[in-house]
C-alpha cells in the first residue's frame, strides 16, 4: 500500500473519501496471508494499491474500489482455485464458541446431502495468525432473501417452506438458532445474476458500470439459508425443554425477554423470531418493510406463532403441518398472482403487473411450475 494510502488509512482527524476506514485495516493487514490461504481480496485491500480515481476527474463513489463495505466484520473475496465468489466472517471464539462448531456440524454427512437442511455451507474455518481467539469463517456470499422483490405469491410461499423447513431441521437436531430473524436468512443468487452483481452495491455489476441484470425466482428457482450461528446452542435430547437466560438478538420484541431474566425454553422463542419476520416483512408490515397484499391466508399460522404466550406457541412441527394445510389450498392462479405492496404508487402497480402478465402467459404455456423449488 502507498505511503499517501496509508497515511489516509490510519488518520483519524482527517478521512479522505473513498479511502479504508479503521474498520478495514484488519483486511489490508492480512491480505497476504489470506491470499496464501487461497482467497482474494478486492483491490482496494491489496499492498501497495493506489485508488483508480487518483489524478482524475472521476468521482470516488463510480470507482469500484472506492466502495467500502457497509459492515467490516465480513468480507468477499474470491476462492483461487474456481474465482468463486466468498465471504470471511471473523468469529470470536471468546465471544461466540459455538458459531464454527454449529456451522460445520451441520456441513458433516449425513446432515450435509440431507435437503432438508438449508444451514448456510461453511467451506473453510481459518486460525487468524497472530490471534488465538479470532477464527475466520469461509462461507458462500449470499444475498438478503427478498433482494430482489418478490414477484409471485408463489415465490413467497416457496421462501417460507423453505425456511419453515430449515428450522425444523435444525429443532429436530436439537439446535436452536436464538436469532433466526430477516437479517440472519440468506438466498444463494448465482444462477439469479448470471453475470454477477457487486459485494456492496448489490443492484450494480461488478464495475459498477450499470444495473446487475437477473432473473426471476420463477425463471430460475433459488435456495434460501439460515445464517449466523453465533448465538445458537446445541442440546442434548434429555435436555429438551432446555432453560437459558434471555439472548437478546436483533429482533428486541421477544415477549418472553421482556423486563425478565427468567431463564427460558428456546425452541419457542425461535418460532416467535420467524412468525415475527413474517408479520414484519409479510402480512404487517414493518419499520424497514411493507405490508404485501394478497398474503391473508398466511395471518392464523402467524398469529399463532407470535402468541405471547411461549407455551401456547406451536412446534416447528405444528407449523410445518399447518403451512402445508395452506399452501394445499392455494390455487395454481392464487400461486402465480403477482404480489403488490402497499407502498407502491398506481404507475410502479401498472407498469410491474404489465411486464409480470406477459411473463405469466409465458410460463403457462410452458408449464412453469407456480412454487419454483430449486432441483
Amino acid at each position: 500500500m502507498s505511503t499517501d494510502t496509508q497515511n489516509a488509512v490510519k488518520s483519524t482527524s482527517k478521512r479522505l473519501p473513498g479511502y479504508p476506514d479503521d474498520g478495514e485495516l484488519f483486511w489490508i493487514d492480512h491480505y497476504e496471508w489470506l491470499q496464501q490461504q487461497g482467497y482474494t481480496l478486492r483491490p482496494r485491500y491489496r499492498p501497495g494499491w493506489k485508488p483508480s480515481w487518483e489524478g482524475t476527474n472521476k468521482p470516488h463513489f463510480k470507482c469500484e474500489d472506492g466502495v467500502r463495505p457497509l459492515q467490516t466484520r465480513a468480507m468477499d473475496a474470491r476462492r483461487n482455485t474456481d474465482g468463486a465468489a466468498v465471504m470471511i466472517k471473523r468469529c470470536s471464539k471468546r465471544d461466540h464458541p459455538f458459531e464454527a462448531e454449529i456451522g460445520r456440524f451441520f456441513c458433516t454427512e449425513p446432515l450435509a446431502s440431507d435437503p432438508r437442511n438449508r444451514c448456510i455451507p461453511i467451506y473453510e474455518v481459518l486460525q487468524a495468525p497472530r490471534d488465538e481467539d479470532l477464527q475466520l469463517i469461509v462461507m458462500p456470499r449470499l444475498r438478503k432473501f427478498g433482494s430482489p422483490r418478490f414477484e409471485t405469491i408463489g415465490e413467497i410461499v416457496e421462501f417460507l417452506r423453505q425456511i419453515f423447513e430449515g428450522l425444523h431441521f435444525m429443532h429436530q437436531h436439537h439446535v436452536a438458532h436464538r436469532d433466526c430473524t430477516s437479517l440472519n436468512i440468506m438466498m444463494d443468487a448465482t444462477d439469479l445474476y448470471p453475470g454477477g452483481y457487486h459485494p456492496v452495491r448489490v443492484k450494480r455489476t461488478h464495475d459498477l458500470a450499470k444495473p446487475a441484470k437477473h432473473y426471476t425466482r420463477t425463471q430460475k428457482p433459488v435456495r434460501y439459508y439460515l445464517a449466523d450461528f453465533g448465538l445458537s446452542r446445541q442440546y442434548k435430547p434429555e435436555d429438551r425443554p432446555p432453560r437459558e437466560p434471555p439472548i437478546r438478538g436483533a429482533d428486541k420484541s421477544v415477549p418472553e425477554f421482556k423486563d425478565s431474566d427468567v431463564p427460558c425454553d428456546p425452541f419457542p422463542t425461535d418460532v416467535y423470531y420467524l412468525g415475527n419476520m413474517i408479520r414484519e416483512t409479510f402480512t404487517e408490515g414493518g419499520e424497514f418493510s411493507t405490508k404485501h397484499i394478497g398474503l391473508e391466508f398466511l395471518k392464523p399460522l402467524v398469529a399463532d406463532m407470535v402468541c405471547h404466550d411461549p407455551l401456547k406457541r406451536p412446534t416447528m412441527d405444528d407449523v410445518i403441518s399447518h403451512f402445508d394445510d395452506l399452501r394445499s389450498q392455494l390455487s395454481d392462479s392464487k400461486l402465480r398472482s403477482h404480489v403488490v405492496r402497499e407502498d407502491d404508487t398506481a404507475i410502479e402497480t401498472f407498469f410491474r403487473s404489465f411486464a409480470y402478465s406477459r411473463r405469466r402467459l409465458g410460463f403457462v404455456i410452458a408449464n412453469v411450475p407456480p412454487l419454483p423449488s430449486p432441483s
